[in-house]
């Protein structure tokens, strides 16, 4: 049976020698990828892809700018493509395996006739390192790289000294050479190679939902992943919080009022300044939640000598970037605060938690200049699944660029 080593020799077309020499010096394989998009939200798909491709391959070293340009040799709507380059220690039947996959899994159905068409993602190897491959089912350098600018030009932007192996030309003399007439515009778009970097464009990002809908728990989450400054809601400590719960009628305005004076100082002491050692804040409450709640809870004399003094306050705090709705079925909000064994919170009747919620959704329509990004975590458990905690990462990747351009 023939070792992987040979394997790769005969698929590279390269001297075995070559190849156990790169085997033994433990050496990483430079892959110049090249990314396209012309359905849905592009900018976000290629975005996306360079994260995962980061996961599964490699690092990413390099990005080009986000070109656009028309379809070329089908009918179809405008790509966004880009090129990066890619450092991996796997071989070229598993870069392209990884690649196939993953165009798959972001929704590309690729023809069966071989015709061009529409695509979520494209992603094509254009070089993996200096070498000529010649296989069944791959070819390197890319065969039709140098008749396509909206290949070359993003290439030259991390790659112009690079020279393609049988054409003997580099990267700057292939795109002068192109006889590529169609218009390709530069846009101000701009990916980034690391999920961080994307998340540290933000200031604060506000994570709210309803009693027991997991908010403190993914901004925890973010905040260690993504280095931010966690900004929790102390709750834990308002001692009109369980007699509330026994007479509502009763304690509703104290309540409220020491929320309110409580999150108010708290949102002046930590979100006026930003951590030096931290990239952004994230904090399991916006100080909105105050008026909600108040609305619910208090008669409306009350509710009206309440508003005049958060109306005040709320225009001296920081709002956020961009404000996560968690939501979940009262029915699940219920089980999730029965197990976190909360004793004053398990008498919340489900009434009140169904007019939170609809507190919640009046705000947000009201407010349609914010940035809202409302997620259904009915069928996500971002706890114990990683790939559900992902796919909320991905909802908030595509808003961040949204929020950005």
């Amino acid at each position: 049976m023939e070792t992987d080593l040979f394997q790769a020799a005969k698929i590279r077309n390269l001297p075995l020698f070559y190849l156990l020499c790169h085997w033994l010096m433990g050496s990483y394989n430079k892959v110049y990828l090249s990314l396209g998009s012309n359905q849905g939200n592009r900018l976000a798909q290629l975005q996306q892809c360079i994260f995962r491709l980061n996961e599964r391959l490699g690092k990413t070293l390099a990005m080009s700018s986000v070109y656009e340009n028309a379809a070329v040799g089908f009918v179809g709507d405008d790509f966004l493509n880009a090129c990066i380059l890619l450092e991996t220690e796997r071989n070229p039947t598993e870069v392209l395996t990884e690649i196939l996959a993953l165009e798959k899994e972001m929704g590309r159905e690729r023809s069966e006739t071989g015709h061009y068409s529409s695509r979520t993602l494209d992603i094509d190897i254009i070089y993996f390192n200096e070498d000529i491959i010649s296989h069944e089912n791959l070819t390197v350098p890319h065969p039709k790289m140098a008749e396509r600018n909206f290949v070359l030009k993003p290439l030259a932007d991390i790659a112009p000294q690079f020279y393609h192996p049988v054409l003997k030309k580099d990267t700057r003399n292939l795109l002068q050479q192109s006889k590529d007439g169609n218009p390709l515009t530069k846009t101000p778009y701009k990916l980034f190679k690391e999920q961080r970097t994307l998340f540290s464009q933000l200031q604060f990002l506000a994570i709210e939902g309803n009693i027991g809908a997991g908010k403190s728990t993914l901004a925890k989450k973010i905040a260690q992943d993504f280095n931010a400054k966690l900004v929790l809601e102390r709750f834990a400590d308002n001692p009109f919080l369980p007699k509330f719960y026994e007479d509502q009628g009763r304690y509703a305005f104290p309540l409220e009022m020491s929320f309110l004076a409580d999150r108010y100082q708290q949102f002046m002491d930590d979100t006026s300044q930003f951590d030096l050692f931290k990239t952004f804040m994230v904090g399991d409450y916006d100080i909105f939640k105050s008026l909600i709640f108040a609305q619910i809870t208090l008669q409306k004399d009350e509710f009206e000598l309440y508003r005049k003094v958060f109306n005040f306050m709320y225009n001296e705090v920081r709002k956020p970037d961009i404000y996560v709705y968690l939501y979940q079925s009262t029915e699940r909000l219920l089980r999730n605060i029965k197990t976190r064994g909360r004793d004053y919170e398990q008498q919340i009747a489900p009434e009140y938690l169904d007019n939170i919620h609809r507190g919640y959704l009046d705000f947000i329509k009201s407010h349609p200049e914010q940035e809202t990004l409302l997620i259904d975590l009915q069928e996500l458990d971002f706890v114990n699944n990683p790939e559900d905690y992902k796919t909320i990462l991905g909802l908030l990747e595509t808003k961040i660029l949204e929020v950005l351009y």
